[in-house]
């Protein structure tokens, strides 16, 4: 008897991918899917006027932040106390407010470069390796840390110590464990992924990012921490090994990039029940990374889900980067990060913004953030597959 095959997952318009993610984020907001596809409109194109703006405040930027309720606004914290009156921006046709808040003690470059002066010796300082990052929305470095550190030490003694250190203003955050590398102890972006190592015989699960190319053969990326050679099964049914090409891991890249024998489509599974494909038109750039953006990933453990960017300018705790790790992540709360989703797509519709490296979970082993390295770390040769957004706004037969 014939093996039956599962239809191909559909192939999502760029408009209906966007709608997607707004209805799966519309219940975190508070308001309904027709306003949050509004707003994730609002978010992509109001980047470049925003970023005008604030290279426009350079010297006193601390941070740019997206706020959704009761509207769609944006935020620019600066240092001092000299105001700034609101402005209005046009996004794509839509006017939106820009608002100026005044106060803060550090721009956002000098919260950055006090995490890289001072980012061994807090570490070595606590017993738990620490997290760093900017909250773009107080202009604070955020420290997690472990629940040891506060119980030897105490929460405002550390804080103030932390503080007196780098000189900049310092929020605590306390979590179970800090940060972990997400892998667990015709293929698509989104899939599953497995391989083990030499001289092991336990099979590791990691996730696809994206496809790739270097002007000749196409690939597919993940993690660097997964195993070398890894298998995917694609669309029919059939399983593929996916040869080794190599991997870039230190300071703030995770990735490997794995051949395929057979030419990769610039597409990405985006459902928990892989019914759904959504083209690459684009990918989005580090720099325009705000808190408070949307963004979404596909986990092969946990599935797809959306969130907000909470913290940028990361630095992942402990050795994760084969030795301390650059302030170049993004972080994401929750809900949803699990071991095996390492190398996921991080993506909003169809513009791809990283691949999933590691999460920080809580006592009771839910998910507290995940956090992604950006597009913009693809190793140097090697570039997204993409589509024409034009091509993508209606899918194609079959």
């Amino acid at each position: 008897m014939a093996q039956d095959i599962a239809d191909p997952p559909m192939l999502q318009s760029t408009t209906d991918a966007l709608a997607q993610d707004a209805a799966t984020i519309a219940d975190r907001l508070g308001i309904s899917p027709d306003t949050a596809t509004r707003q994730l409109r609002l978010q992509e194109s109001s980047v470049a006027a925003t970023q005008a703006i604030a290279d426009r405040h350079a010297s006193r930027l601390a941070g740019i932040a997206i706020e959704h309720s009761p509207d769609f606004r944006i935020i620019l914290l600066l240092t001092g106390d000299t105001p700034v009156p609101d402005t209005v921006i046009d996004a794509d046709g839509t006017p939106v407010t820009v608002s100026f808040r005044t106060g803060a003690h550090a721009t956002r470059t000098g919260i950055l470069q006090a995490i890289m002066a001072h980012q061994q010796t807090i570490r070595a300082s606590l017993i738990g390796p620490p997290g760093l990052g900017i909250d773009q929305r107080t202009g604070e470095l955020v420290a997690i840390v472990s629940g040891k550190d506060i119980a030897r030490e105490g929460l405002d003694p550390l804080r103030d110590r932390l503080a007196a250190l780098t000189h900049v203003p310092v929020r605590l955050r306390v979590v179970n464990q800090p940060a972990l590398d997400m892998a667990n102890t015709g293929p698509e972006g989104g899939g599953r992924m497995t391989g083990s190592d030499p001289g092991d015989t336990h099979r590791y699960l990691c996730t696809a990012g994206f496809a790739v190319t270097d002007g000749v053969r196409t690939a597919m990326t993940t993690a660097a921490h997964c195993p070398d050679e890894l298998t995917m099964r694609g669309a029919d049914g059939q399983r593929r090994t996916l040869p080794f090409i190599g991997q870039w891991g230190q300071g703030h890249q995770d990735v490997q990039i794995n051949a395929s024998a057979d030419p990769l489509a610039p597409v990405f599974l985006a459902d928990t029940a892989r019914t759904i494909r959504r083209p690459v038109t684009g990918s989005a750039p580090r720099s325009a990374m705000r808190a408070g953006d949307i963004v979404c990933h596909r986990g092969e453990r946990t599935g797809y889900s959306c969130s907000q960017v909470e913290l940028t300018d990361f630095a992942p705790a402990g050795d994760l980067c084969a030795g301390d790790c650059r302030p170049s992540w993004t972080t994401v709360a929750g809900p949803s990060c699990k071991g095996g989703d390492s190398g996921s797509p991080v993506f909003l519709g169809t513009t791809a913004y990283g691949i999933v490296k590691g999460g920080s979970y809580r006592s009771d082993g839910s998910c507290a953030f995940y956090f992604f390295m950006s597009t913009d770390y693809l190793p140097a040769g090697w570039r997204l597959l993409t589509t024409d957004p034009a091509t993508s706004a209606t899918p194609p037969a079959g």
